[in-house]
């Protein structure tokens, strides 16, 4: 069991969301770092999918009435626990009955996830126990965790493994994408702003979409048939000012997709927050590929 003694700004249970259901208009959703929340569940003997807490700016109070074994992943926040230790990133915490967790803000990036032996036990929606914010659906009640909410844990299924984590994913540098279907469509002007501007992570970004400031990016305003769309992918709307879909973004725009960013950067993206600055670098379809396959590794310990 875990109570929420304060609540962070958007705190949210996830686990790998809901593939495979975009003809109904659903996105896949889950967390932003599928990898990451793997990570912190192998740390305490779940099932790598199993549900956990996705934390973004600044963390929650929690206390585990009955104790519990917890392992944090992601951007590093400040932490301690009740005796005033400091709490260690990538490692298993095991907590005495009645201890809290406090989380503060992030040393750097964005978001952390938090794993809890047995998993948050929430209703499965469409198959994922994953929050759904722009329908209000899934994880608790449809919604961030408010303070007072309590959560259940399940059974544990596996053993507690040790393990290794690289680190952290970082914001910094320029983000890798491959060219959109649509690149065509803009001009030598069009294209130079893009890939030679520098843009800003606008207030109003969420996990729909990443909305972006800097040089207009100028195209053929060209009527475009809806199409489908992915997490990573870059419209161009009238305005020109960039946005980079999101996890629960739309399944299908009518803007221009200029470019797409390449899976190995999506948890890069993850850790992205309002103010920062970010530039665009291209990369071929084939490096991408093989940026994906090697991208991301745990070492298990004897």
């Amino acid at each position: 069991m875990i109570e929420v003694l304060h609540a962070g700004p958007c705190d949210l249970v996830m686990d790998w969301g809901r593939p495979g259901r975009g003809a109904l208009g659903v996105p896949a959703g889950g967390a932003a770092d599928q990898q990451a929340l793997a990570a912190a569940n192998r740390l305490v003997g779940n099932d790598e999918g199993a549900a956990g807490l996705e934390i973004a700016l600044s963390g929650p109070h929690l206390q585990f009435p009955r104790g519990g074994v917890v392992a944090l992943t992601g951007a590093c926040f400040a932490a301690h626990r009740s005796s005033g230790a400091l709490v260690a990133w990538n490692e298993t915490l095991v907590l005495a009955a009645g201890e809290i967790l406090a989380l503060g803000h992030p040393e750097a990036g964005c978001r952390c996830w938090l794993a809890v032996r047995g998993g948050v036990a929430v209703p499965r929606l469409m198959g994922s126990r994953s929050t759904f914010l722009p329908s209000g659906m899934g994880g608790h009640y449809g919604r961030a965790l408010q303070t007072g909410d309590i959560l259940h844990c399940g059974a544990a299924t596996n053993e507690v493994r040790l393990l290794r984590a690289g680190p952290p994913a970082t914001a910094g540098g320029g983000l890798r994408v491959v060219a959109g279907p649509q690149i065509n469509r803009f001009d030598d002007r069009g294209l130079a702003a893009f890939f030679n501007g520098i843009y800003r992570v606008d207030l109003a970004s969420d996990r729909r979409g990443l909305r972006l400031s800097g040089p207009p990016v100028s195209h053929h305003k060209v009527g475009l048939l809806s199409q489908g769309v992915l997490p990573g992918g870059i419209q161009i709307p009238p305005d020109g000012q960039p946005i980079i879909l999101g996890w629960d973004g739309p399944v299908t725009g009518g803007y221009p997709v200029i470019a797409g960013v390449v899976t190995a950067d999506m948890p890069r993206l993850a850790q992205l927050r309002p103010n920062d600055t970010i530039r665009f670098v291209t990369i071929e379809v084939e490096a991408a590929r093989e940026l994906a396959a090697t991208s991301w590794e745990i070492e298990e310990l004897a």
